[in-house]
């Protein structure tokens, strides 16, 4: 239980830092996230994946965009 907490807590981290970097903190504060558009809630998804994707590929050492 502790290990689901903990990840929920990391994906959630990584949600706010990924909207700040998309400029919709301030709608998040504004609206809240029930009243996001699906458009910009896509856009936090799609970029949550694809900063997972990268962390992962470093992690393993398959990042195409990592110098060797």
């Amino acid at each position: 239980m502790k290990e689901r907490k903990r990840s929920d807590q990391s994906l959630d981290r990584l949600k706010y830092e990924v909207a700040e970097e998309l400029g919709l903190d301030d709608d998040i504060e504004e609206r809240g996230w029930s009243r996001l558009t699906t458009r910009e809630v896509g856009k936090i998804g799609g970029a949550m994946v694809r900063k997972m994707i990268r962390k992962a590929r470093r992690e393993w050492g398959k990042d195409p965009e990592r110098p060797t």
